[in-house]
């Protein structure tokens, strides 16, 4: 029987929470020599847990040992240096001290006067962040936690900047005086985008998909096109959404074109740099973000290329104000006499709960300094140059797409096979160098051709690991190639 009555003592926290850090430490020192992908079918881990919850208290010890036991067993582990799949999400060990501590605060930041330090270092990290990126003063940032809700918001605030339409009180169904509402993507934005009309109301048949060029980047003509057709058939052109960073290739769609077309028309343009984002802060790449400081909006992850743990996402809008009023609800329990002196965040979003995500990044940027963030940029393009270069000049990889940052495109392409052969050897191919478990890599389909994705931005992958993957992929190539009767 339990005799349980009170929290654990201090004594207690103090050797467990030091085990515990000890674990960690180990934990990210010893990645090299842990496989990165989890050897287990699915239904593995969960036959290891008990179908109830326990009646008494375990120990700690207990609990502690179950993380080698049963958690890492079934761990993809996203801190690993041959972590090369989707965007990397790596936590630099800076941030993690900074979730530790949040987590002893454990504040809600919903009010100014709930969470005082959450609301002034967020308010003072966001706009660190926005002289990093080169955003003029007039953009005002909020800390969500993932890029799907950035963009969601910033999609609702579109829809409230509409005028005559008040929608925040009469709402979007039964209605006859309402027309279409259109929001614009490129064929390669992400699925967010969907998500976000989807959520708002707005469903799949107000998005507009507009095509893309040879290089992946929406094409600005075939977008005004498409709001002055809209126009024609009376429906309202409401927000346009480009991407600097696409998730299948990282292109970059022309901005500066599409403000352009925006502003004639009245669009309200979020911009989703959500990966690419940090790279704004390294003058030789200011090329691929002309025109973003002219968005409405605008979306970018610290926790996707600068080291901040998962889960942090910043939404910059120069329209405070617009987005305020699509989500400010004040109930009489929430009022404080602070009110008409400080941004109450709960007023800028759908959620009323705010965890103390601003330490993670005040931590991340005080720990590596500006410069120290750039280098470390620099280094995942110099290292994704290599390897995209090492593409180029293979004799039987072909590049799928150009390579603005350290995202490379590519697949095999041996002789005497036709696309959809092409597509199954390429499958076969990824599948194979996952099961080693050595090196994780995703894929995505090109103009229906089945594409390998290989990206550079964990903090912990050097040029060792680069190499180490190469020759991984050159082993599975030629094994397969041998399999399929290629060789000669």
């Amino acid at each position: 029987m339990s005799n349980i009555t009170r929290d654990m003592s201090g004594d207690d926290f103090k050797k467990y929470g030091y085990e515990l850090v000890d674990w960690i430490a180990n934990y990210l020192s010893d990645l090299d020599n842990i496989p990165v992908l989890p050897d287990i079918v699915p239904g593995d881990i969960e036959k290891k847990l008990p179908t109830k919850p326990p009646f008494s208290n375990e120990t700690m010890q207990n609990i502690l040992a179950d993380i080698d036991k049963i958690v890492m067993p079934g761990m993809t582990h996203w801190n690993h240096p041959y972590f090369n799949a989707y965007f990397n999400s790596t936590a630099s060990s800076a941030g993690i001290l900074a979730e530790f501590l949040s987590a002893a605060f454990n504040v809600n930041g919903m009010v100014w006067k709930s969470a005082p330090a959450s609301n002034e270092i967020e308010k003072v990290t966001v706009d660190w962040m926005r002289q990093m990126l080169g955003l003029p003063d007039s953009f005002w940032g909020i800390i969500y936690d993932t890029a799907s809700v950035s963009s969601m918001h910033a999609i609702a605030s579109a829809r409230e900047d509409l005028k005559g339409m008040n929608i925040r009180e009469l709402g979007m169904s039964g209605r006859t005086d309402l027309p279409l509402l259109r929001v614009y993507s490129s064929e390669q934005a992400h699925s967010s985008i969907d998500k976000g009309a989807i959520i708002l109301g707005l469903g799949l048949k107000s998005l507009v998909k507009i095509p893309v060029n040879e290089k992946f980047e929406m094409l600005p003509d075939k977008f005004e096109e498409a709001i002055l057709q809209d126009k024609e058939e009376g429906y309202l052109p409401m927000c346009a959404v480009a991407t600097i960073g696409t998730t299948s290739t990282t292109s970059v769609d022309p901005v500066k074109q599409i403000a352009e077309i925006c502003k004639r028309h009245y669009v309200w343009l979020h911009v989703d740099a959500a990966h690419a984002g940090p790279i704004a802060m390294l003058d030789d790449y200011s090329s691929y973000f002309d025109g973003w400081e002219e968005a409405d909006s605008i979306v970018m992850n610290p926790h996707k290329w600068m080291f901040v743990p998962i889960d942090l996402s910043l939404l910059f809008t120069k329209h405070k104000g617009t987005l305020k009023s699509a989500f400010s609800l004040v109930h009489e329990y929430l009022k404080t006499t602070e009110d008409d002196k400080v941004d109450n965040l709960m007023d800028y979003g759908i959620q009323l709960g705010r965890r103390f995500r601003s330490l993670k990044l005040w931590f991340v940027i005080r720990y590596f300094g500006v410069e120290g963030i750039k280098n470390i940029l620099r280094e995942h393009l110099r290292m994704g140059k290599n390897f995209s270069d090492w593409i180029e000049s293979h004799p039987v990889f072909e590049k799928l797409a150009p390579t603005p940052f350290s995202t490379i495109c590519f697949r095999a392409k041996p002789p005497k096979l036709n696309e959809d052969e092409l597509n199954d050897f390429n499958q076969q191919l990824i599948e194979r160098i996952n099961a080693k478990r050595k090196l994780f890599i995703t894929h995505s389909k090109l103009n229906g051709k089945f594409t390998i994705r290989y990206v550079v931005s964990g903090i912990r992958t050097h040029d060792e690991h680069v190499e180490k993957a190469k020759q991984i992929i050159e082993d599975e190539l030629h094994d397969i190639m041998k399999d399929w009767g290629l060789n000669d």
